[in-house]
């Protein structure tokens, strides 16, 4: 049997209490905000990661971790998925050392791929899901609020894996598995 499992950086606690201090006045207008428990911008997402890889998983990841420096980010400017028009996806984007993210996004997949957990095909984009929506909206107005936020910065040193389990008729519950710290035998290179 199988695990649905992801690879994702954890904002930290004064991040996500400024995110949801700005979302509280507006969790009355009817968005499906998800539970700032589960907040996180997602590496790589893996929907069958095999029980006899987990553990090349967590070698080749605590590697893929390690060759990449840690990094400052900060949760900025709204988005969606797939576009503003039919909006299924509510999200905030992220500034600050982003190629470096994208660059650990990179070899994060690469070492999920060779041990043989292979991640789902969507391309990369520096995100963080509030909401997923039932019906497509037209996000506009959400995208100018969203747009208005500008968070705290903060030091992303570590990278966890994260088994999702699913419940019918509930929101997954999310077990970290392992945590990888950033940079510590980094070349810093590409």
């Amino acid at each position: 049997m199988g695990h649905r499992m992801f690879v994702a950086i954890t904002p930290p606690s004064e991040v996500i209490e400024s995110l949801s201090d700005f979302l509280e006045p507006r969790r009355e207008h009817g968005l499906p905000f998800i539970d700032p428990a589960q907040w996180h911008v997602t590496l790589a997402f893996m929907g069958e990661v095999p029980d006899h890889t987990v553990d090349e998983l967590q070698e080749r990841l605590s590697g893929a971790a390690a060759r990449r420096a840690p990094m400052r980010l900060r949760l900025h400017g709204g988005g969606t998925f797939p576009d503003a028009t039919r909006a299924k996806v509510l999200w905030l984007g992220l500034t600050g050392d982003t190629d470096e993210l994208a660059k650990l996004a990179v070899n994060v997949r690469s070492a999920a791929n060779a041990a043989g957990a292979p991640v789902d095909g969507k391309p990369f984009t520096a995100h963080l899901t509030l909401s997923r929506l039932h019906h497509p909206i037209e996000a506009t107005r959400w995208l100018r609020i969203l747009d208005s936020y500008d968070g705290p910065s903060w030091q992303a040193d570590r990278v966890d894996l994260i088994a999702s389990h699913l419940h019918e008729g509930r929101r997954p519950r999310y077990e970290v598995i392992n945590s990888f710290d950033l940079g510590e035998h980094a070349s810093y290179s590409a």
